[in-house]
């Protein structure tokens, strides 16, 4: 379905700054019945193994990915998502959900990691928060580095990606 769905051949600039001659915009594949259902069993079987409570990340590419996971009929888990900004109004939060415990272990996820930047943001303000790493979880690596920023960041935790661009397009000119 990345394949199919989600791979944009064409020059883009990516979030990191950095330009490639390919995107994954997997949010194509993941909001459709069969990704997101898909998705859910894989990102409730990691939060399990991790003892997670929770998962979430930086908005919007981790929105999805969390709501898939509350999908899963008796996943026993909250969802949470990691605001770019700190709300201006009201709580003035950076974790938008259910309250998660000081503590508490969490699984933060990502849907495309290419410098890893994002996730690392959202790993940070979590611990601001007194909330404990179990892992971290993509579903798309671009195998460009962030894949080792991100172990830096979590510290010894796991690291899991479920594809990385090899799967995706193996073919691809940069490979």
């Amino acid at each position: 379905m990345l394949r199919e769905q989600a791979l944009v051949i064409g020059e883009v600039t990516l979030s990191s700054g950095r330009t490639a001659q390919y995107y994954v915009d997997a949010r194509r594949a993941l909001l459709s019945a069969p990704g997101f259902t898909a998705l859910g069993e894989l990102v409730v079987d990691e939060a399990r193994r991790l003892g997670a409570v929770a998962v979430g990340g930086p908005t919007l590419g981790a929105d999805p990915i969390a709501c898939s996971a509350l999908a899963v009929p008796d996943c026993g888990l909250n969802a949470f998502i990691v605001r770019k900004d700190r709300k201006e109004h009201g709580l003035q939060r950076w974790i938008e959900g259910p309250e998660i415990p000081a503590g508490a272990s969490v699984l933060v996820v990502e849907d495309v990691v290419t410098s890893g930047g994002s996730l690392i943001t959202a790993i940070e303000r979590l611990r601001e928060e007194g909330i404990r790493i179990a892992g971290a979880l993509a579903v798309v690596d671009r195998l460009a580095g962030g894949r080792e920023a991100i172990g830096a960041a979590l510290e010894g935790r796991p690291y899991t990606a479920l594809f990385t661009i090899d799967d995706v397009y193996p073919e691809r000119p940069d490979s």
